[in-house]
């Protein structure tokens, strides 16, 4: 399977990430689209640039004509650009021409910023107004980079601990240790540590990006690379290059796979409701959605939702659970799971075609079975029973077997 590892020794930032991505190979077309569907005028550019004897990709966001930057903050007064609320950034990417995944990404970033800005001001989070990050450039660096880890589709993700960085840096709401304090919120959980530059290493935007990712963390995982990304930051310091490093590979064991589990239990959602839900859920993607009748308390019966998905569609489908449904919240973790390589072979049936799913491992065949849909579709054509279909399916694949 395809895996990821983000190497954060020169910590994390948006535009790092997008640099890294398209050094690994993501087109910058893809980013391109991404930035112009927000319809803010607003353009991607690039260059190559050297960080410490190191070849990277830095990635910059032009409004207009004119390079986009975060709203300068007055040293004195701390006076700033207004910012833009999460109500109206949620509005922005909500009406973007963008594929579902990518909006639920980068939508579920910005809730994950709003969340931690709102603790942090005792607010509710509908009330807060982005300074740093409601600016043109942080929106794209989220959406872009939304759209390129879409599109890398990567099964599971994995990151080194975080260099934070040190001394003070100074936000909308004055001056503060390293690392700021949304970005303080936000690395809750996750394995940070301070070394080399007294300097902001992790910016809100990538430490959101990352908690989105929710990857595991550790040392490199035993992987086949076959794609290494430098993404540059802005600063070129002595002796600690800027860069955050993107590797890409497979998993060297191809017969496991990490999926996310989201789970839930209903007590007061109807009947219809539910299977709506699931209906929308595959449709959208999710592996697996599974309904099982359970009881709750107060002895009210009530229904066990389970939805499987890719880890990078995670926060998609939490959107969509927690808008669909009734629920207050959600289980989410990680499962591996063991898999078996799958393909498909066609048989000719006396209904017709019919494509036959093989489950093998290490090449030797464990599993077969008639696709379901091809035998109702053969069924309802030729009006006979699902069950000769499926028993002729079956009949002409073992004969297949048998020719020399």
């Amino acid at each position: 399977m395809r895996i990821a590892y983000l190497d954060c020794f020169a910590g994390i930032s948006g535009d790092m990430f997008l640099g890294a991505l398209l050094h690994a190979g993501v087109p910058l077309e893809v980013l391109q689209e991404a930035t112009a569907a927000l319809g803010l005028n607003a353009t991607l550019r690039t260059e190559t640039v050297d960080r410490s004897g190191i070849s990277a990709i830095k990635a910059h966001v032009f409004e207009a004509d004119q390079l986009a930057e975060t709203p300068h903050i007055h040293p004195h007064t701390s006076e700033t650009i207004q910012g833009r609320s999460l109500t109206d950034i949620r509005a922005r990417i909500n009406a973007a021409p963008l594929a579902e995944p990518i909006k639920g990404f980068a939508l579920h970033t910005f809730d994950l910023l709003g969340e931690a800005e709102a603790r942090i001001h005792n607010v509710s989070v509908d009330d807060i107004h982005f300074h740093e990050v409601g600016a043109v450039d942080a929106i794209v660096d989220i959406v872009a980079t939304s759209a390129g880890i879409h599109h890398l589709g990567i099964a599971a993700w994995h990151s080194s601990p975080l260099n934070v960085g040190g001394g003070t840096v100074v936000c909308a709401h004055g001056t503060f240790p390293v690392p700021a304090p949304a970005t303080a919120d936000l690395l809750r959980g996750m394995p940070t540590y301070s070394a080399h530059l007294q300097k902001e290493l992790v910016t809100p935007t990538g430490a959101a990006l990352l908690k989105a990712l929710n990857p595991s963390f550790g040392p490199q995982p035993a992987m086949i690379v076959d794609a290494i990304g430098y993404g540059a930051g802005t600063r070129n310091p002595k002796d600690l290059p800027n860069v955050l490093r993107l590797t890409l590979g497979s998993s060297s064991d191809a017969t496991s796979d990490t999926v996310t589990v989201l789970e839930t239990a209903l007590d007061d959602l109807s009947p219809q409701l539910i299977a709506h839900v699931t209906d929308l859920a595959l449709a959208k993607g999710a592996l697996d959605v599974m309904l099982t009748p359970v009881i709750m308390k107060k002895g009210r019966p009530g229904t066990l939702l389970t939805l499987l998905c890719k880890p990078a569609d995670a926060a998609l489908f939490e959107t969509l659970l927690l808008t669909e449904t009734s629920t207050l919240g959600l289980r989410v973790r990680q499962d591996n799971r063991a898999i078996l390589d799958r393909r498909h072979v066609i048989v000719t049936t006396p209904y017709g075609d019919i494509r036959i799913k093989l489950g093998l491992r290490d090449g030797i065949e464990l599993n077969a079975a008639p696709e379901f849909e091809d035998c109702r579709a053969a069924a309802l054509s030729h009006n006979v029973a699902l069950k000769l279909v499926q028993q002729a399916a079956i009949a002409a694949y073992g004969q297949s077997k048998q020719i020399p």
